[in-house]
C-alpha cells in the first residue's frame, strides 16, 4: 500500500482529526502547526497568533480507498470555510481555513475542490492555498485528544461532539466499522 499525505487546516485541530481519524482509508492524523515564521512552537505560542502558524492536521491516507478529492470534500463540508480567521468561538489566523498542497498535483484538486464546493456556501469560500511548509507535530496530550477526553473537556461538548455527529450522519457508508458503531 502506499500512502499519501495532505495537510489540512480548517479551525480547532481537536475537531478536524476527530472527522478524519474515522474514515476509511485513512491510516493516521496527526495534529500540528504549519506556514509560521517559528522553529517548533508551542502550543501556548500559536495561540497568540503571533507565530503565523496554523492549528493543522497531516492525514496520511490510502489514495486506492479514498481519495483526495473526497478528503477535500469532506473537509468543506465539516468546517466553514467562509469565515476568515474563524471557527466558531475560535478567532485569530491560527484558525484560518487552509490547504498545503505538497506539489502541483495536490494544489490543481485543492483549487478543483474549492470551485466545486462553493455551491455549497451562501458566501465565497476563503480558504486559502499555502505553499507547503515547515511541519511540526503539536504536543503529545493533543494527538486524539477527542477520542481520549471526549465531551470531559466542555469544548469538546459544545463543539467537537456535535461536529462529530453530523458528519457521522452524513458519511456513515464512508466511515471505519469502529466509528459507524459509535
Amino acid at each position: 500500500m502506499t500512502l499519501a499525505t495532505v495537510t489540512l487546516a480548517g479551525g480547532c485541530f481537536w475537531c478536524t482529526e476527530a472527522v478524519f481519524n474515522e474514515l476509511n482509508g485513512v491510516e493516521t492524523v496527526v495534529s500540528g502547526y504549519i506556514g509560521g515564521t517559528v522553529d517548533r512552537p508551542s502550543y501556548e505560542a500559536v495561540c497568540t497568533g503571533r507565530t503565523g502558524h496554523a492549528e493543522a492536521v497531516r492525514i496520511s491516507f490510502d489514495p486506492a480507498v479514498i481519495s483526495l478529492a473526497d478528503i477535500f470534500d469532506i473537509f468543506f463540508h465539516t468546517h466553514d470555510p467562509t469565515t476568515l480567521n474563524r471557527q466558531g468561538a475560535d478567532t485569530g489566523t491560527q484558525y484560518r481555513s487552509a490547504i498545503f498542497p505538497i506539489d502541483a498535483a495536490q494544489r490543481a484538486e485543492a483549487e478543483a475542490a474549492i470551485a466545486r464546493n462553493q455551491s455549497v456556501w451562501d458566501a465565497a469560500i476563503v480558504t486559502t492555498i499555502e505553499p507547503d511548509a515547515p511541519w511540526y507535530p503539536a504536543e503529545d496530550y493533543h494527538q486524539r485528544y477527542f477520542e481520549r477526553n471526549g465531551t470531559a473537556n466542555g469544548y469538546c461538548a459544545a463543539v467537537v461532539a456535535p461536529k462529530l455527529a453530523k458528519f457521522r450522519k452524513g458519511y456513515a457508508a464512508r466511515l471505519k466499522r469502529s466509528a459507524a458503531s459509535a
